[in-house]
């Protein structure tokens, strides 16, 4: 008895870092697609992919009438959680590498920090404010000097390199404005029935831009098979773990899956793509996790001041 709940409390740790690997492999899949689909196709695909993955399981498990109760919210907010964010990067991975896109993805934490304080009035305390000062000027440092995948089109010019960016701290917000959505419209309802309502709005909402942009020529089958594997693994089997990890073993150490996807994505895109990591990035990298370890409060700075929160 004792060891299968000793064998149970460490699954968490299995569960962690298979899904830094399964969403690191995200951009990597993600600049495959795009290279051949596009941008909003791409994310089309995934979200559609993922819809066919998870309804069948929602419906097993009898959570339909969950989703059926509360489509709204939940189609909205797939909208801010997958819809808009997945469009983005893909957008951005046609003129960053997929190392430095994962690297910033990384500052999600400190834009779902900033987005409470806005809007439940969430202050943190003077250390997560250290923490969100020094992530932003670790993003500020990693765009000054961003490297681009050098394919030889127009993404590897400077001002598409800034847009892309740019785009990602764009998803990044999106985000974090859909964890504060999800806490203030969504408590207490099922997360499978979450995240299968959530990527059903996201396919309704990419659907008509993703079919007026569709390629002229048929993409690869290399890149339908990169698709297929982002669909069902870094987003179905990924939404699955994520949240028998919050169940298992806590929030807080959920969100050090953080840390992990950055490593597993510059792996994945230095060994497949061919893609630099230069030192430059990986110091940056550096001051960009420290930030997003301080302003989530996993690690704490001796500072005075307590959080101040506001009804």
């Amino acid at each position: 008895m004792i060891q299968a709940t000793r064998k149970k409390s460490r699954r968490w740790v299995v569960d962690l870092v298979l899904l830094g690997a399964l969403w690191g492999a995200s951009f990597l899949f993600m600049r495959i697609g795009a290279a051949e689909f596009g941008a909003l196709p791409t994310a089309a695909v995934r979200v559609g992919i993922a819809t066919l993955f998870l309804l069948p399981i929602l419906l097993l498990t009898r959570q339909g009438p969950a989703l059926a109760q509360h489509w709204k919210p939940i189609l909205l907010i797939g909208v801010a959680n997958s819809g808009l964010p997945f469009a983005l990067f893909c957008f951005a991975l046609l003129s960053l590498s997929s190392g430095l896109a994962a690297v910033l993805n990384a500052t999600v934490p400190m834009f779902g920090a900033l987005v409470a304080w806005a809007w439940f009035r969430d202050r943190p305390d003077n250390s997560r404010l250290v923490g969100l000062a020094v992530g932003f000027i670790g993003v500020a440092l990693l765009a000054s000097r961003s490297e681009a995948p050098h394919t030889g089109g127009p993404g590897d010019s400077a001002s598409a390199q800034l847009l892309g960016v740019v785009a990602c701290l764009g998803a990044c917000l999106s985000y974090g404005i859909a964890a504060s959505a999800t806490r203030r419209y969504l408590a207490g309802i099922p997360s499978l029935a979450t995240a299968t309502g959530s990527q059903i709005g996201a396919t309704l909402f990419l659907v008509l831009p993703a079919i007026w942009l569709w390629p002229s020529h048929m993409p690869s089958l290399h890149a339908w098979l990169a698709l297929t594997a982002l669909g069902i693994f870094c987003t179905g089997v990924a939404y699955i773990l994520f949240f028998r990890l919050i169940a298992e073993a806590g929030p807080a150490r959920a969100l050090t899956v953080t840390f992990l996807v950055p490593v597993f994505a510059v792996v994945y895109g230095a060994v497949f793509l061919h893609e630099p990591v230069t030192m430059w990035m990986l110091l940056c990298a550096a001051v960009i996790v420290c930030g997003v370890a301080l302003s989530t409060g996993i690690v704490k700075l001796p500072l005075g001041g307590a959080a101040v929160k506001q009804a």
